[in-house]
């Protein structure tokens, strides 16, 4: 399986032009035969499951659940989930709480020991409270995942505006430490079901 993680406050522009370099990668993996696995959420996983679809590599969707039973996700992210449904061959009930960071950090450490490659959408910045993309692209490289840095010219992320504004507009460069990674002791407890055909586009 190949498994998508990056930062979280990525701009419109930047999903975008992620589309259309995701699928390049995307295709040579459909034709090998692989699928790709994503956890529900907005930004970066719809572009994830746009480009897979629009290369042919089938995608399992990843959702929150308590005791078997699908959790209530965010109005942002259920959206998200809403499409990335239409667009999976299957879906994943992973046991974990979505409100929690830990948890939903857990969770994608869980879906990266099921995995074989990592595309990782990172401009090589540390974690923070807000962003552990340098913690799971390290945690995947000390489980042994290969992992594939993607940060193409022009990306750019959202950041607080110093000067008193929402969002200032930020663009980093690629080179960066990961922060240390290591196993974590989340316990995943997974259920896997196939998305009937008359549900998917």
């Amino acid at each position: 399986m190949i498994a998508v993680a990056g930062h979280p406050d990525l701009t419109a522009s930047t999903l975008a032009m992620l589309e259309e370099e995701l699928r390049r990668p995307l295709v040579e993996f459909a034709r090998a035969g692989k699928t790709g696995l994503v956890r529900a959420g907005q930004g970066l996983p719809v572009a994830f499951g746009r480009a897979a679809r629009a290369a042919g590599l089938p995608v399992v969707t990843v959702l929150p659940a308590t005791n078997g039973v699908p959790d209530v996700l965010g109005a942002g992210d259920r959206r998200a989930a809403g499409e990335l449904l239409l667009l999976s061959e299957h879906v994943r009930l992973l046991e974990y709480d979505p409100s929690d960071r830990g948890a939903c950090i857990g969770a994608d450490e869980s879906l990266m020991r099921s995995c074989a490659r990592l595309l990782a959408v990172w401009d090589g910045s540390q974690s923070n409270s807000g962003d552990a993309t340098a913690h799971l692209v390290a945690y995947a490289r000390s489980s042994g995942v290969e992992v594939e840095v993607l940060w193409p010219d022009g990306a750019r992320r959202m950041a607080p505006d110093p000067a008193g504004g929402e969002e200032a507009t930020v663009t980093r460069a690629t080179e960066g430490r990961p922060a240390p990674g290591g196993r974590s002791p989340f316990e995943a407890v997974a259920t896997t079901v196939a998305c009937p055909r008359s549900a998917r586009p």
